[in-house]
């Protein structure tokens, strides 16, 4: 199953604000995707990334129906780069397919088509090298491991990161329990990760989010295994909020903190987490739940999306390429270490 395709000139993609309900949205222009994003119908860095790059080729596609025309094609995809401002695989995306926009509808959606190609392979291979250093960690034993929000198959285009990795030790019988934060104020662990959990078969319980640092301290948990929406230069990790208090229970305890993300979350060009644009979104997700106003009407509230995790927090960062310490990034052999991945099957697509 993917959760965005290119399908009879337009793109298909699953909506993540109905599951755990299984729907698909086609959709048709560049205002539906700048929507599809902004409302969280499609979520996740990989994801986003995805559909970025698609939704220029849907800008061009639409375009080729008129006068083709490369410079409206341009600024739509400037809209679409533009409608999350945290997440880096969005505008890293974005730029990736603009190159092709003056050769044409066609080469515009062979570069997209490549880079939606490129996201199932690379999460595969970090999901393997991140069980392989999760292994080199904790030993080969069933392992119980804390996650929080989505960085599932449903966060990428078919495969995943985070839980790429747990569906990859669970291949080998390594998992004995997959604590899920439940993600407020949008409850993605609960409506997200938990569904996919279930699909895979791997034992998993859902805690409120702020139950997850004690138990991390009571000793209950192996490893904090998350995604990324953006990485800094110097390896600050910028992850749906909530994701700070596990890294700094898991410092406490001192149990490894990993992150598993593609090398396409990496941004070079912003040199700390501090320079991050956080978005705040709509105050109502916080106060209205089912409907119901959980809070006195004179009630505001302050709704971040994202946190920033110093590196210096930060265990491991996986990507497809290789594993970074940051803790070792002033070492004079420099901050990739070299990982032997295990012999290891990889669970079936569900």
């Amino acid at each position: 199953m993917r959760t965005i395709e290119w399908v009879d000139g337009h793109v298909d993609v699953i909506d993540q604000t109905a599951l755990p309900h299984l729907r698909r949205v086609a959709l048709y222009t560049v205002s539906e995707v700048v929507d599809a994003i902004q409302r969280l119908v499609v979520r996740g860095a990989p994801a986003l990334g995805a559909l970025g790059a698609l939704g220029v080729a849907l800008a061009a596609a639409r375009s080729a129906e008129r006068d083709y025309d490369p410079h409206a094609v341009q600024a739509d995809a400037h809209r679409i780069a533009g409608a999350r401002p945290t997440a880096a695989n969005l505008s890293w995306a974005v730029q990736r397919v603009l190159p092709a926009v003056s050769q044409g509808p066609a080469a515009v959606l062979d570069a997209a088509q490549v880079l939606v190609e490129a996201d199932v392979r690379a999460c595969a291979t970090l999901s393997r090298l991140g069980a392989a250093l999760l292994r080199s960690y904790l030993g080969d034993r069933p392992m119980v491991l804390h996650t929080h929000c989505n960085a599932g198959a449903l966060a990428c285009v078919e495969w995943g990161t985070a839980l790429g990795v747990v569906r990859a030790l669970h291949a080998d019988s390594l998992i004995r329990m997959v604590v899920v934060g439940e993600t407020r104020p949008l409850l993605q662990g609960s409506r997200i990760t938990a569904v996919e959990l279930a699909w895979l078969g791997v034992p998993h319980q859902v805690v409120v989010d702020a139950a997850g640092p004690g138990l991390i301290a009571s000793g209950l948990v192996d490893a904090v295994i998350v995604g990324a929406d953006r990485i800094a230069a110097n390896y600050d990790v910028v992850n749906k909020v909530g994701t700070y208090p596990l890294a700094l229970a898991a410092a406490r305890a001192g149990i490894p903190f990993v992150v598993a993300a593609p090398t396409a979350t990496l941004d070079p060009d912003t040199p700390t987490g501090v320079a991050v644009t956080i978005e705040y979104r709509d105050p109502d997700e916080v106060l209205l739940v089912g409907g119901w106003r959980m809070a006195p009407s004179e009630s505001a509230a302050l709704n971040p999306a994202f946190d920033v995790t110093p590196a210096e927090l930060v265990t491991a960062i996986v990507t497809e390429s290789r594993v970074i310490e940051p803790s070792r990034a002033a070492e004079p052999t420099g901050v990739a270490r070299a990982v032997t991945i295990p012999s290891m099957r990889m669970a079936g697509a569900f």
